[in-house]
């Protein structure tokens, strides 16, 4: 009986390996851009992660026909919307973003996910999620533009030292 556990137990262990070599990569960038951290130094997103990847290997025996790979990326967007107050933009391209469309834009257009399960995700109406997903694209393609610069004096003016 020890030894079908143990077995079991090893060939749990073995897949969910395999499914972290393959998955963490893309999970940790998913991460690294929810929290607005720089790739190289992370570790808010890393904790993020390796909170995600523990309730999924948690749930690992249940998933039954389930993808895992979806499985961790709700943890992720769920643990990432509960703590997302804490979790300001601090640079990159979505850092002029709120949480909430950090999140929708890092679903939608990142991971491909459809508005519907974006919506049923995190709670959201239909509508509430197009609507914060049209303004996230906006606010990343069209920044607000920099104070226009000092004009330069006119012809004939004097210029003060």
């Amino acid at each position: 009986m020890r030894e079908r556990q143990a077995a079991q137990q090893a060939r749990r262990a073995r897949e969910f390996q395999a499914f972290v070599a393959g998955a963490a990569g893309r999970l940790l960038h998913a991460a690294t851009l929810l929290t607005g951290e720089a790739p190289d130094a992370n570790p808010r997103a890393r904790a993020l992660l390796t909170r995600s990847l523990a309730a999924t290997y948690a749930s690992w025996d249940r998933l039954r026909g389930e993808d895992p790979y979806e499985r961790a990326r709700t943890h992720l967007a769920v643990r990432y919307a509960r703590g997302a107050w804490r979790h300001r933009g601090r640079g990159g391209p979505l850092a002029r973003l709120s949480p909430v469309e950090r999140l929708v834009l890092v679903l939608r257009l990142y991971e491909g996910v459809a508005e519907e399960q974006t919506a049923a995700l995190l709670g959201l109406p239909l509508e509430r999620v197009r609507t914060v997903s049209a303004r996230a694209v906006t606010a990343v393609l069209h920044p607000p533009r920099g104070p226009a610069p000092a004009a330069p004096p006119a012809l004939g003016e004097a210029t003060s030292p």
